[in-house]
């Protein structure tokens, strides 16, 4: 099984910067949202990474879209962001005054055929890409200090707060097994409540996104309540796994299973997760407009985006917010979309096999 879609996804992100300089000033016909307010609609709860991630961008774009506008985050919570992403596209009128910001947990559904999913993520618009990456860390009770410390874990019950088996933390599950180590998910609980949750020492392994790791986990870790083990890492222009620019002191998670068990990972289930660890953090958290927006409203945000990441402002708040990735805007956000919706076949079913012999997930025939 060979992912495609490692060196495609890289190269679509790492030439973000030029498109973004490539982008001319906003032309005199674009749209007005003078006196407007935007509801920026996330399908997760508060304080969440997609959450603290959409909180960052709404005064920026505030400032930068035409007009000044009101821009408001609305939270819509429930089905792991199936609900809020199902409502955005059967109510959102195409004029530029509801924008939707998903992420991995939207994608992987959509991918696994859940048959929940009402929305087709490829007739949305991308106007923005921000990749993100993730951190694993523990109790310290366990004894764990670092990645080498990994089969020191095995055999211990962990509970882990879960979104659910076919959202994005398919990832974290699926490396948790390839690791070898025995953790029970708990499904219903977005990150927010699952981060919550290991606070309370309901569970002793968790993991969260960039955003939501810098703001929330690191004051964990300085307190000793937490031990980081690994990131899920970032592509080269290779296609090869490396340590996140984020979070450069810590080991991905290939390089963290050589470090505790003296080998590379490989075989079904790591051809597996790498399929999947692509189309969930390196297009992770897209901003969209609805089906049929036109033209001149789409010109306008993407525009307005190019100039929110280039200013100082944001690049000076953003690596402590959001981490250090490039963001992609106009047409390297729609190519990042593009390959992230495009799953090596062998993996999806592999994973959906597997998810059913895991969890008794129950997929509609294609």
């Amino acid at each position: 099984m060979r992912n495609r879609s490692l060196v495609g996804l890289s190269t679509a992100l790492t030439g973000a910067a030029l498109a973004v300089a490539a982008i001319l000033p906003a032309p005199a016909g674009a749209a007005d949202f003078g006196g407007k307010t935007i509801e920026f609609v996330v399908p997760f709860p508060t304080a969440g990474g997609s959450d603290v991630w959409a909180r960052f961008f709404a005064p920026f774009l505030t400032e930068a879209l035409p007009g000044k506008p009101t821009v408001v985050v609305k939270n819509v919570p429930g089905g792991g962001s199936i609900t809020g992403t199902n409502q955005f596209v059967q109510r959102a009128k195409p004029d530029g005054l509801s924008i939707l910001g998903t992420s991995g947990s939207t994608q992987l559904p959509y991918l696994l055929d859940d048959p929940r999913v009402r929305y087709e993520l490829k007739d949305l618009i991308p106007v923005l890409v921000s990749p993100t990456g993730g951190v694993v860390y523990v109790n310290p009770e366990l004894g764990a200090k670092d990645a080498r410390d990994i089969p020191k874990l095995r055999g211990k019950k962990m509970k882990y707060g879960s979104q659910g088996p076919t959202s994005l933390d398919l990832v974290p599950v699926l490396a948790f097994e390839i690791m070898g180590l025995d953790v029970d998910p708990v499904f219903g609980l977005a990150r927010g409540p699952a981060r919550v949750a290991y606070e309370r020492g309901e569970s002793l392994i968790d993991y969260q996104t960039s955003s939501a790791y810098l703001r929330n986990v690191v004051p964990l870790i300085k307190i000793g309540k937490a031990v980081p083990l690994f990131s899920w890492g970032v592509l080269n222009d290779k296609g090869e796994f490396t340590r996140d620019p984020t979070f450069p002191d810590l080991p991905h998670f290939a390089e963290a299973y050589e470090m505790a068990y003296g080998k590379k990972p490989s075989g079904t289930a790591y051809e597996a997760y790498k399929a999947f660890v692509v189309a969930g953090f390196a297009a992770q958290k897209p901003i969209f407009l609805p089906k049929g927006t036109p033209q001149d409203v789409v010109d306008t945000y993407v525009q307005s985006l190019a100039k929110v990441v280039k200013t100082p402002s944001f690049k000076e708040k953003a690596g402590d917010e959001l981490g250090e990735y490039e963001q992609a805007v106009g047409p390297a956000a729609r190519e990042a979309m593009r390959v992230a919706l495009t799953i090596d076949p062998q993996a999806k079913a592999w994973v959906k096999d597997w998810l059913t012999r895991r969890f008794n997930v129950k997929f509609e025939a294609k």
